[in-house]
């Protein structure tokens, strides 16, 4: 099992949303990098941290459980839609996604916390110039930032 870190503007689709949900796909990856990391990485049992990002509240809210392997994000073959690729072709797909069920709230955890937090100065998250919406997030780095939940 692996820990990975996911982020959403809440706006958009929250911790509460997905938790509405039960389970969702997550779509709209649009990073060469983070795709890999989806497509190649990611295993069905990962653990992922529900980061909110471009909003008031910037931070870890949650926690959401891999239940699919990566499959072709299908909204790139759709010209209504605002992820629709053009350029992708469906023998060889450009994006991926992979499905996601709820598990748990946090109690928050801000970015100026996490990037306080001499456990975590490693992390990509805090690093300057660091905007991957999926990255991935070390054993140690993710007891940290559960303990930093709970106390």
């Amino acid at each position: 099992m692996a820990y990975w870190l996911f982020k959403t503007e809440p706006d958009s689709f929250s911790i509460d949303t997905l938790k509405s949900m039960g389970r969702s796909c997550w779509e709209g990856v649009r990073n060469y990098q983070a795709r890999n990391m989806l497509r190649d990485q990611i295993a069905v049992g990962d653990e992922v941290l529900i980061y909110h990002s471009s909003c008031k509240q910037v931070g870890v809210v949650g926690i959401a459980k891999v239940v699919s392997q990566a499959y072709p994000d299908h909204f790139q073959f759709d010209p209504e839609s605002a992820l629709f690729d053009p350029k992708s072709d469906p023998e060889n797909p450009r994006w991926w996604m992979v499905d996601i069920a709820y598990e748990r709230h946090l109690r928050y955890v801000s970015l100026a916390k996490l990037k306080a937090t001499p456990a975590l100065a490693q992390m990509p998250l805090v690093q300057k110039g660091s905007r991957l919406s999926v990255m991935p997030v070390s054993e140690d780095e993710w007891r940290t930032i559960l303990g930093l939940s709970n106390g």
